[in-house]
């Protein structure tokens, strides 16, 4: 299992061994080195996000243990995801399965 930690500038790092070691998304890099949590979490990215994950706005809000109203209105722009919202859809974004894992686990 990874272990996975969201630093204050809003960078994702894998724990390995005690270290830190910065998580490149499996997406393609921003091409601003300056690309901020913002930019990954605005509401086209967490439409990209739910359909690289290939899962409905249903059952993408089942996984997230949201109501389906708080995806749609990411998506359309009509609201933005906030605090512990917008952390999560960050590390989805460098490691979908392996959150969607966690939270299933975490639902028993």
């Amino acid at each position: 299992m990874q272990r996975l930690r969201l630093k204050a500038d809003g960078r994702i790092v894998e724990l390995r061994d005690g270290q830190e070691f910065p998580l490149v998304p499996a997406v393609a890099q921003p091409a601003s080195a300056a690309a901020t949590l913002e930019e990954t979490t605005s509401s086209p990215g967490v439409r990209d996000l739910r359909r690289r994950a290939r899962l409905t706005q249903q059952e993408f809000a089942e996984r997230l243990g949201v109501p389906v109203e708080t995806i749609r209105n990411w998506e359309q722009g009509k609201r933005m995801p906030r605090g512990p919202a917008r952390a999560l859809l960050a590390v989805i974004a460098h490691a979908p399965e392996t959150v969607f894992q966690a939270l299933a686990r975490s639902s028993l």
